[in-house]
């Protein structure tokens, strides 16, 4: 299966491609540091400028979150699930750190246009 990454669409000239890459791009966001043991906030949501559509045929099915190479956790969508109306799919996991480091990581799966891969970011844990 391919997977699809964001690009830095500021770069991108035509206004359609820079909606595609955007909308069904992951994003990973996360505040400061995280502590060893405690529960810790990770928001991912799918796409930052643009909308994406919420319909029977078009719409995100699921998110992940990883760390590395391990799958930390998964959400699945149903068509509606926006109301129908485009919108921006967002997550909010709650993951418990026991190593020093996070590198977490999204997948977003569209649809109508396949797998879409988040740009990893470091998290670092303190005791």
């Amino acid at each position: 299966m391919k997977i699809n990454r964001y690009e830095d669409i500021s770069q991108i000239e035509r206004e359609a491609k820079k909606d595609y890459i955007d909308r069904h791009s992951a994003f990973v966001l996360v505040d400061g540091t995280a502590k060893k043991g405690e529960k810790y906030k990770v928001k991912v949501k799918v796409g930052e400028e643009y909308l994406h559509p919420d319909d029977f045929d078009h719409y995100i099915s699921w998110v992940q979150l990883w760390d590395g190479e391990r799958m930390l956790a998964k959400t699945e969508f149903l068509a509606g699930t926006l109301g129908n109306a485009a919108g921006q799919t967002e997550v909010d996991f709650y993951v418990v750190p026991t190593k020093s480091t996070m590198k977490l990581m999204a997948h977003a799966y569209c649809t109508k246009h396949g797998l879409w891969q988040s740009d990893e970011v470091i998290v670092e844990v303190v005791d």
